[in-house]
């Protein structure tokens, strides 16, 4: 059974790796950013003091941080990966990182490690907090065949939609595509319950009502109840999701591509931001909307 050194246990990294625990792979966690999950070493993960230590004992190593400057400095940085890799021998490991990050810089990223003889995968995942406890996650991956085959039973473990959308850098470029759906389709419904609400429909029975027609979709489904009982406990915080559109503005930037109404959704994120909602599950966007229309659904 396969060492595995899983960086990187918050709110979605910590059930996923709880699920790779369960499932019987043996775990190393690292407390480079903070200690880790008292459950996940009470149920026999193994501790390590740098990503480098964890990399030499293991023979896949999963990251799952919040950005690309935290990917880069668990890599590359002091005792990170790559010394790891180096001191270890890299040939026949496998570096996965399952972030969201720049598909530009993952280009760069991909190369660096897999010179060093390890293979690396990018497979960010779609599914949040619920997807990651119940192994239900999308993972969208980007890398090698033969990798990805090797990785394949790691990634049943933790979700059930997985697929491999091309070389390095494809599977990030899915994760922002999907992260402009998610956006769109959150402003919609918040769009549309306030529009609903304020004409003077009940919202719950609006969302009901919606749920059997095309307008039906897992957003009205889970995030419009949320909306409607106004539960904003994240779930995937704002603040992450403003990450990643920022990451689709960029990169838009670079492709001259026109993404008006992503553009619009970030300035909604703002708005949250702008009420000390960085913290709050991103289906609080209906919040700017309220306050943009002086009307709250829940009143």
């Amino acid at each position: 059974m396969m060492r595995i050194a899983f960086i990187g246990t918050g709110i979605m990294g910590r059930p996923m790796a709880a699920n790779l625990q369960k499932a019987g792979y043996e775990l190393v966690v690292s407390d480079h950013f903070n200690s880790p999950p008292k459950d996940l070493v009470e149920s026999g993960a193994l501790v390590c003091h740098s990503p480098e230590e964890a990399t030499r004992i293991s023979d896949v190593v999963i990251l799952m941080v919040p950005n690309t400057p935290q990917v880069e400095e668990v890599l590359f940085g002091d005792k990170g990966v790559e010394a790891g890799l180096n001191a270890g021998g890299a040939e026949g490991k496998l570096v996965i990182d399952m972030s969201s990050i720049s598909p530009m810089a993952t280009k760069s990223i991909a190369a660096r490690v897999n010179e060093s003889g390890a293979q690396y995968l990018d497979a960010p995942v779609s599914g949040g907090e619920v997807g990651a406890i119940n192994a239900a996650l999308s993972i969208m991956v980007g890398g090698a065949q033969d990798a990805f085959d090797k990785a394949r039973p790691l990634f049943e473990v933790m979700g059930k939609n997985i697929t491999l959308v091309g070389e390095n850098g494809a599977g990030q470029t899915c994760k922002v595509a999907n992260q402009i759906i998610v956006a769109l389709n959150i402003e919609a419904v918040s769009e549309a319950l306030v529009f609903a609400s304020k004409a003077g429909a009940d919202p719950a029975r609006v969302r009901q009502a919606l749920l059997g027609g095309f307008a039906s979709s897992k957003i009205l489904e889970v995030h419009g109840e949320r909306m409607i009982e106004g539960t904003f406990d994240p779930g995937f915080r704002i603040s992450l999701h403003q990450k990643d559109l920022d990451l689709a503005l960029t990169g838009a930037k670079e492709l001259e591509v026109a993404l008006p109404n992503t553009a619009n959704a970030q300035e909604l994120f703002e708005d949250c931001a702008a009420l000390g909602g960085q913290d709050w599950d991103h289906s609080a966007l209906i919040k700017a909307i309220e306050k943009r229309s002086n009307h709250s659904i829940r009143d």
